[in-house]
């Protein structure tokens, strides 16, 4: 019998898990038809479409994990099923986030604008280093899960040497230390956070040294580059924002093993990461100017500061 706590869970899952996958749904249907009918995509559109299916799989996984939280709490953290979405909840989870930062340089390397060499260098080669950007963020995916899988080993012979009485000390100190190896994998989110700062960073002050510029030559603040500054920064800072709640989720989930109500806990952590997996998804779509003429075609109602054309969009 589920009690209170378990049923308003439950709600919450369930309405974000539909929501989630109708946001990034209609991300994928709208690049995807796109991509098909013009045999082309540009970089920033298999990015996001990229994260758009990524982001489909993992609302799934963690949807699962929550019913399982709900509905049979004492396996858990047992058994094959707990191993599986383990895996594939580190790898897409990690690659999602990658992805991100990855467009976060792609937008800045596009807008920013210095004359250092080296950053003059990378804006003129912008797809080459995006791309490797990818591949390089691919195979630290790849290791993070090749890690966690190491340690899925050493629980596995836990559990079956859990039934044993003289290895019950044993077994407690194995156990703790799985824990906080699973604490210190949050380190791994650690890299694509400061590469997001960073682009964040590099375009407050490009945006600063062009408002000096245009202010210099009394030319109004409000052109077309300022703009483009302007919305990269609101859709970077929306994205540090939301992932920076998406990490506390992560902490959550990983303290919760050391936490007396750690139930509640998880419940918390599940219910923030499909929170961010949402939210996020329809701040791409309100930043990108054919998904949102695409977005608003498909409402009942025509709100004026939404129509096709209104600015506020950013061009992929």
């Amino acid at each position: 019998m589920l009690g209170f706590t378990e049923g308003v869970f439950l709600i919450l899952i369930v309405t974000e898990f539909v929501l989630g996958n109708l946001v990034n749904g209609f991300i994928g249907l709208v690049n995807g038809s796109h991509w098909f009918k013009s045999k082309k995509i540009s970089l920033s559109d298999f990015i996001i479409t990229s994260l758009a299916l990524f982001r489909i799989i993992l609302l799934w996984i963690i949807f699962i994990d929550g019913l399982i939280i709900a509905f049979s709490y004492h396996t858990h953290d047992s058994g094959i099923m707990m191993q599986v979405i383990d895996v594939l909840w580190t790898f897409t989870n990690h690659f999602s986030i990658w992805l991100v930062s990855c467009l976060g340089v792609f937008y800045c390397l596009k807008i920013a604008s210095f004359s250092h060499p080296t950053f003059l260098w990378l804006k003129w080669r912008v797809s080459r280093v995006v791309v490797g950007m990818l591949w390089g963020a691919l195979l630290l995916s790849c290791v993070c899960t090749m890690s966690l899988m190491n340690e899925f080993k050493i629980h596995s012979v836990l559990d079956g040497s859990r039934g044993t009485s003289n290895m019950t000390e044993y077994f407690r100190l194995k156990t703790n230390e799985y824990n906080l190896m699973h604490v210190l994998g949050n380190l791994w989110k650690i890299p694509p956070l400061i590469v997001s700062l960073a682009a964040y960073f590099l375009l407050l002050l490009s945006l600063g040294k062009h408002t000096k510029q245009m202010q210099q030559y009394s030319t109004g603040s409000r052109d077309q580059s300022t703009e483009a500054h302007k919305r990269a920064i609101r859709i970077i800072f929306s994205f540090l924002f939301l992932f920076l709640l998406y990490f506390l989720c992560f902490l959550i989930l990983s303290f919760s093993r050391f936490l007396p109500a750690t139930k509640i806990a998880r419940i918390i952590g599940v219910v923030i990461a499909m929170s961010y997996l949402v939210g996020d998804s329809f701040i791409l779509i309100m930043c990108n100017k054919k998904l949102k003429q695409m977005f608003v075609a498909m409402l009942p109602c025509e709100c004026g500061h939404l129509k096709p054309g209104s600015k506020g969009s950013f061009a992929s």
